[in-house]
């Protein structure tokens, strides 16, 4: 199945959707490269980056799972190309 980078870009706005939000995280972690997470003190907000390596329909539906969590926003960006083709 042909994967692409993408990176899921989230913001907490609401402290109790971050259970459930690493929850869905957990649950296709065998798709994420990694994870970076950065509290941002003075507006009260939580700013968090995904790194994934998946089919399409994996990554939409993880940035859409997320988005739907109460005070989360969402946004993912695809890299421009699929895999390379194989040399021959």
């Amino acid at each position: 199945m042909e994967t692409r980078v993408a990176i899921i870009g989230i913001i907490v706005e609401e402290v109790d959707s971050v259970s459930k939000l690493n929850s869905i995280l957990h649950d296709y972690g065998e798709y994420i490269i990694g994870r970076m997470g950065i509290p941002y003190k003075e507006k009260e907000i939580h700013v968090i980056c995904v790194v994934i390596d998946a089919p399409n329909d994996i990554i939409s539906t993880i940035s859409g799972k997320l988005g739907k969590l109460p005070g989360v926003s969402t946004r993912a960006v695809y890299s421009k190309y699929g895999p390379k083709a194989e040399e021959e």
